[in-house]
């Protein structure tokens, strides 16, 4: 029975639809506690708990007694899951409908990240804002995928979705959302929509089409594949009907709102927990496609303007996923020869059947698998698979030889050279695995200029760095003669990072560990519990690594008790600050209009660095906010500085339209990363450790934690950023545009939490920590003598562009 009409109608309606597989829907209700969706931003959300079973049912109505939210739908056992789909949406009231399997997750926060979409989507009342054109049917996001080993790996479809940003399309505007991996907790679907569209319709079948044709060899093998079954290593394909349906969305869909942030966990149990995949399971992979593309081609044609260029149709992308698709499915699957003749013979006929006029053959290896499955030539593919297996095998062996003499060759010059007394006067330095003079490593070398000029910096800078490093620059590129033979005698060896394993602690040698920020994410041994932000690290030889430390820098307390925790070992810390902080006591009025002079920033303009950090469980880097958007409605007076993390390179900004409209600079390239921060009026950054830097400026602040949960839960923190921020905390780009379009991002609120933040994080940064670091380390001082650190209270920063150019 429906609720009565004073109760307001919900925005959401999640749908928890199965058993209670290996006793996970427990967890996943409990993920779904109000206070994920406590924002006053949309409308209410129900769970509509379609539980399957007894132990299932139970389980809903024990949560239902504590969240009113939850609404148990008891279904009995043997249910499958497209009745428990239908029937959880027909009991719900929500506008949209977001389908959770019970086997699988929602990270932290994700009710109220898909929440807070619909929100901008829809306008007052829930009425949704289309501009006068077609509303959103479905939101399609990014997720997750955990097995029973691992959490929180990204998906495949980051590259689609940080191409289509946070706009809503047509599927013939933007085709590639076809790429996008074919489950229904990905996209969240308007219910009017799903209540009108045939969506669950399961296609037609090739099997189906073979028997209308009257061919009798084809049901012959077809009776015999479907006898036997293949029991898998790899993951099954998601069920005919879901992927179906998955599609469907995208296909009947009038306009798709995208999101590119992750708002679901798919969760994979054990291979050897499920039940073993038979063949007509298999052949359904070949049904499902054949069907989606005649229903595709149907609805493409009913339109009044069909896309007519080959690459812009849609039908031409499906193709594409289709053949990819098989071709894996074949490829990677143990199936017996009879089931693969039969499967290849049907794949053949859909390649053939549906092949794009215009189709433009590929090159190469893959060119040759296609040429032969639309050859139907079973026999030459399996000959050519075997065929490549054994080239691959040679080159393999032919290149580990290679590797072997060479490794046995640079080890034996190496050697050598270890046998030669250490140079007193040789420091090698290294930052951020090779990539040029940069962070803590540059400041000290050129303060050792300075103080110890009898001491030789030489830099280790991979080969397609050396062009940028500044002229005169000594440096050797790794693997060379000259970089063993530099790794061997140098005294000194310091770097931000770590040096490969093979680099032996030579006694009187010194290494100089100076980390390159202030831990917010967990680091090192930490990372223990958190296997997909440690990706598979060895934490034996990482701990072998950290053996060699003779000194390990800190800027503040909070660094020096954290890096003794996730890198235990017998080295000094340092509490002398970051070197590269210490322009930002030194650098005077003039440095800072000449900065900003070099990067086009006229005086009196307002400069917003936006600087946000890597995410693990995202495949790449897109601006998490509408930068037009937010160029626009901070006016003209305003231009934004968009800094990519490191670890995306040169060339992952997608910003170039932007840029052409001088609205925001892209400077993802731009080094050093202090000038940007000095050109600066105020940082917005979400969970970089750039921030730890920045407040030694005393600027604002301001913190953008769309997805501070999903971070927290994948990457694992020290420390809830939230609750303790140097400014105003923004969780969606309508507070953050608040914020700096009144002046509340530099109002007493906000100077109070950056005080108490500087104090703590910015302890040792004081101007000089480059100093110490050498009197200490390279001359020998003791402790005693070197300068004290400055009290905070009595430290000047550098001044503010506006102090730098006063009108």
């Amino acid at each position: 029975m429906h609720p009565g009409p004073t109760r307001r109608q919900p925005a959401l309606s999640v749908i928890v639809y199965g058993g209670n597989p290996q006793g996970h829907l427990g967890e996943l209700l409990a993920s779904l506690a109000p206070a994920e969706t406590a924002t006053a931003a949309h409308a209410t959300v129900e769970i509509v708990v379609a539980a399957v079973g007894d132990w299932a049912r139970q389980e809903a109505e024990r949560h239902a007694a504590h969240d009113p939210r939850t609404i148990p739908l008891p279904l009995p056992d043997g249910t499958g899951d497209t009745a428990a789909r239908t029937a959880g949406a027909a009991r719900a009231t929500g506008r949209w409908l977001h389908f959770v399997h019970a086997g699988d997750g929602l990270p932290p926060g994700a009710l109220r990240t898909i929440t807070d979409r619909l929100a901008e989507l829809e306008g007052p009342e829930g009425r949704e804002v289309t501009e006068g054109r077609a509303p959103a049917d479905i939101l399609v996001l990014d997720h997750i995928r955990s097995t029973w080993n691992a959490t929180g790996a990204r998906s495949d479809d980051g590259w689609v979705l940080a191409r289509a940003g946070r706009r809503t399309l047509t599927l013939t505007a933007f085709p590639n959302l076809l790429w996008l991996t074919p489950i229904l907790g990905n996209r969240v679907i308007r219910t009017e929509y799903w209540r009108g569209s045939n969506l669950t319709a399961v296609a037609p079948t090739v099997a189906s089409l073979a028997a209308a044709e009257e061919e009798p060899a084809a049901e012959a093998a077809a009776e015999l594949a479907a006898e036997v079954t293949t029991d898998l290593a790899a993951k099954a394909p998601p069920t005919e009907d879901e992927a179906h349906t998955a599609y469907a969305t995208l296909l009947h869909a009038n306009r798709i709102a995208c999101l590119h942030q992750v708002a679901y966990e798919v969760r994979e149990s054990r291979p050897e927990s499920r039940p073993p995949v038979t063949a007509r399971e298999w052949f359904a992979t070949i049904d499902r496609y054949d069907g989606l593309l005649r229903l595709l081609h149907r609805l493409l044609a009913e339109q009044e303007s069909p896309p007519a260029p080959y690459t812009a149709h849609p039908g031409a992308v499906l193709y594409e996923v289709m053949i990819r698709d098989l071709l894996r499915t074949f490829a990677r699957s143990r199936m017996p020869d009879p089931v693969a003749r039969e499967f290849f013979r049907r794949a053949s006929e859909v390649a053939v059947r549906w092949k794009p006029a215009g189709h433009r053959a590929r090159g190469g290896f893959e060119g040759i698998r296609r040429s032969l499955l639309e050859e139907n030539a079973y026999a030459k593919y399996r000959a050519f698979q075997a065929a490549n297996h054994a080239r691959r095998d040679l080159r393999s062996a032919v290149t580990a030889r290679r590797r072997q003499v060479g490794a046995k060759l640079a080890d034996h010059r190496y050697r050598k050279a270890l046998s030669a007394p250490v140079d007193p006067n040789l420091a090698v330095f290294s930052a951020y695995w090779d990539r040029g003079v940069a962070c803590n490593p540059a400041a000290i070398a050129a303060k050792l200029t300075e103080l110890a000029p009898h001491v030789r910096p030489v830099w280790v800078v991979a080969r397609d760095r050396a062009a940028l490093l500044p002229p005169g620059t000594d440096h050797v590129v790794p693997g060379t003669p000259r970089y063993w033979e530099v790794l061997a005698r140098a005294k000194y060896l310091v770097n931000n990072v770590n040096y490969p394993n093979a680099v032996i602690k030579r006694p009187d040698a010194v290494h100089l560990q100076t980390h390159h920020g202030t831990p917010l994410k967990r680091m090192g041994l930490d990372q223990l519990e958190y296997p997909a932000a440690a990706k598979g690290l060895d934490f034996d030889a990482l701990l072998a690594r950290v053996d060699k430390w003779d000194y390990s820098l800190s800027a503040n307390s909070h660094s020096t008790r954290m890096w003794e925790r996730a890198y235990p070992s017998r080295y000094t810390p340092l509490d002398y600050g970051y070197p590269r902080n210490d322009v930002y006591y030194s650098a005077s009025s003039a440095d800072i209009r000449a900065i900003r002079d070099r990067l086009g920033i006229a005086p009196g303009r307002r400069a917003l660095l936006y600087a946000p950090t890597h995410r693990d469980y995202e495949a790449g880097w897109t601006p998490r906010l509408d930068l037009a958007s937010l160029a626009d409605a901070l006016g003209e007076d305003t231009v934004v500085l968009v800094r990519g993390h490191y670890f995306y390179g040169a060339t992952a900004s997608p910003l170039a339209e932007l840029r052409r409209a001088g609205r925001v600079l892209d400077v993802s390239s731009y080094d050093p990363v202090e000038e940007l921060a000095l050109a600066a009026d105020a940082l917005i950054t979400d969970y970089s450790s750039i921030m730890f830097d920045y407040a030694n400026l005393g600027r604002p602040i301001v913190i953008y934690a769309d997805d501070w949960e999903t971070y927290a839960k994948t990457r694992g923190v020290y420390f809830d950023l939230p609750a303790e921020a140097p400014g105003h905390v923004a969780s969606t780009q309508a507070e953050l545009t608040e914020i700096l379009t009144t002046d509340a991002w530099r109002d007493e609120s906000a100077r109070k939490s950056l005080d108490v933040f500087r104090s703590r994080f910015c302890e040792f940064d004081d101007g000089r920590a480059a100093e110490r670091v050498v009197r200490r380390v390279f001359l020998g001082e003791s402790e005693e003598s070197l300068p004290p650190t400055t009290p905070v209270a009595d430290r000047t920063p550098a001044p503010t562009p506006q102090e730098a150019n006063p009108r």
